[in-house]
């Protein structure tokens, strides 16, 4: 029970951290009296209220966390901030259910970007601004940033943050602190955020959607102010600055860090997973391209390239922006992106998907099977870079792997069997497991999720925040086996 106590006592922490962050929409409301101030101001006072409670309840219990305490703190985190985050919406927005504003907030957190919210145009720019920010807020994950917080009120970091950092590699460490490692992210982070809005706004955009798009973009969640995504401006300029920052923001923030602390882009030549990367999108920009004026979906080439780079790095990025309806393309192109998105981003970035590290791994030790049936005593160990990778690491990928494919399998049955047509149900489950956004179908750009039923919209929500905590965080949690003694 101790334990419990302990875990609690930093959830309520971090509560009333995330409290405070309302008063950044609670002050753009009032400065500009688009009347959700209300919703604000007891949205902040109970979402604190609430959190400060509960540290008065656990404040005795202050201990370093275990790895258990830091799978279930994680867990807790994304299960219950966005379940707070939804109280503005609820608040102002008339007739929006529970189910439907906390999957538009686990939306934003798990940096998915899909909404079930039309007529954004009309929105007060301050209920934009909050969607916005749980973009950015969760695109490097609140418990990193926890991490460099908490610390400083005697509470240890490491396991927090090895349940949370991506990828299969999770024992590196960066700077010899765990906070200073957190903090170092969030610098480089903030450093390509300001970078980012500042272009947006030399490209064209108010300095209102230069800052919200900016969010999206670096958490590389999709959301929008406008209900026509980036065709409402239609500026190949501001699609341009938007495809350099989804890039930059699909690569390892890690990596990111060692180039700008080093002073030098030889990190990102040493990074195994940044030149997959690049061959794998920019080769699939071009075939993408080229297929469309192939089909004559297109007849311009230049067009057919706007069009193809955009909306493929868009979704192989996760994040989901649109500057055209790409589902009325033939399908090859479209599922083709889907494709893209369950695995181009790097680990250590703010995009979903199993990891460009871990398929680069599945794919060599597919080979080095191959090898071992023709030369069974073969020594044929599997490199990432210059490091051989250790097999406990390649069996936690393949263990990854296999449960990242009987989800798919698991949730898009589940979906067809409560009557949504095959292609909605299996793109929905694999935009939100990968944590893009749109789909296809029913679900496609042009649309949102609303027109699901309330038992879809749980499904949803559920694979989004399994895409979030990369599957096995949430299923640990959730086995028997945790709770044992």
């Amino acid at each position: 029970m101790n334990h419990l106590l302990s875990v609690f006592r930093v959830l309520s922490l971090i509560m009333m951290i995330f409290g405070a962050t309302m008063a950044a929409p609670l002050g753009i409301s009032w400065w500009r009296g688009d009347g959700a101030e209300t919703a604000y101001d007891e949205a902040l006072l109970l979402t604190i209220a609430i959190g400060a409670f509960m540290w008065w309840i656990t404040r005795r219990h202050s201990r370093e966390l275990t790895v258990r305490d830091g799978f279930l703190l994680v867990v807790l985190t994304w299960t219950v901030l966005p379940a707070l985050a939804t109280l503005p919406l609820l608040l102002y927005i008339p007739n929006l259910s529970f189910t439907d504003a906390y999957f538009e907030t686990v939306s934003g957190l798990t940096t998915t970007g899909a909404t079930v919210l039309s007529n954004l145009d009309s929105l007060p720019y301050s209920i934009n601004f909050w969607r916005m920010l749980l973009v950015w807020l969760g695109g490097m994950g609140l418990i990193v940033l926890a991490v460099a917080v908490l610390p400083l009120l005697g509470v240890g970091g490491r396991q927090i943050f090895k349940a949370e950092a991506p990828g299969p590699m999770k024992e590196s460490k960066l700077t010899p602190r765990m906070a200073e490692t957190a903090k170092g992210l969030w610098v480089v982070y903030g450093l390509f955020s300001l970078v980012c809005a500042l272009a947006f706004r030399w490209a064209g955009m108010s300095w209102d959607d230069a800052v919200v798009h900016m969010f999206t973009t670096m958490g590389l969640g999709g959301f929008s102010t406008h209900d026509a995504s980036f065709g409402y401006w239609n500026s190949p300029t501001i699609e341009m600055v938007t495809m350099v920052f989804m890039t930059l923001a699909g690569i390892n923030f890690a990596t990111h860090f060692v180039a700008i602390r080093g002073g030098s882009l030889q990190a990102y030549k040493q990074d195994p997973e940044v030149r997959w990367y690049f061959y794998v999108m920019f080769g699939s920009v071009a075939a993408i391209a080229l297929y469309l004026y192939a089909t004559g979906t297109y007849t311009d080439p230049l067009q057919a390239l706007r069009y193809a780079a955009f909306n493929t790095i868009s979704i192989a990025t996760t994040t989901g922006f649109a500057n055209t309806d790409y589902a009325l393309w033939p399908v090859f192109a479209p599922l083709w992106m889907l494709f893209l998105c369950s695995f181009i981003t790097c680990a250590g970035s703010t995009g979903g998907g199993i990891k460009m590290m871990r398929a680069i791994i599945l794919y060599k030790q597919v080979f080095r099977e191959l090898l071992r049936s023709l030369h069974p005593h073969a020594v044929a160990p599997i490199k990432f870079g210059s490091e051989a990778v250790a097999n406990q690491i390649i069996f936690a990928v393949l263990a990854f792997g296999f449960m990242y494919m009987v989800v798919l399998v698991s949730l898009t049955l589940v979906m067809v069997f409560t009557g949504l047509d095959p292609i909605t149900a299996f793109s929905a489950v694999v935009a939100c497991v990968n944590n893009t956004g749109p789909g296809l179908g029913q679900v496609g750009p042009s649309t949102t999720y609303a027109v699901l039923n309330d038992l879809q919209t749980w499904i949803c929500t559920f694979a989004m925040l399994l895409g979030r905590l990369e599957i096995f965080t949430l299923l640990v949690v959730l086995s028997p086996y945790f709770w044992r003694k």
